[in-house]
């Protein structure tokens, strides 16, 4: 059992090695980190966006749920309701705005 596991990891390691994907890498970036720098500032973006339009969602949702629930349990309030939900649909709204130009702003510095 051993020896198969030999003889695999042999014909692996020569065919990796015989690969002439070796040949063609890319040299190393740039010493001075730039391209780790840039790397991140695109992984802050994204990761930034991405738990903004989250939190968006979660708190548009939870909006709309107690607006609905509001409504169900005294329908005469519909009026009253509607545009403080819709001011506050907007408010919320803004907030993954702001993220997305921030975002913007981080992959143009890259």
């Amino acid at each position: 059992m051993i020896r198969k596991v030999w003889i695999v990891l042999s014909a692996a390691l020569i065919a990796v090695m015989a690969s002439p994907l070796m040949a063609m890498a890319q040299g190393a970036p740039a010493a001075s980190g730039e391209g780790l720098r840039g790397g991140l500032l695109a992984l802050g973006a994204g990761i930034g966006l991405g738990i903004a339009a989250m939190g968006c969602g979660i708190g548009q949702g939870r909006i709309g749920a107690s607006a609905m629930e509001s409504i169900g349990r005294n329908p005469n309030s519909t009026n009253q309701l509607f545009v403080p939900m819709i001011i506050g649909l907007a408010f919320v709204e803004s907030l993954t705005l702001y993220a997305l130009v921030i975002a913007f702003i981080l992959q143009g510095k890259i």
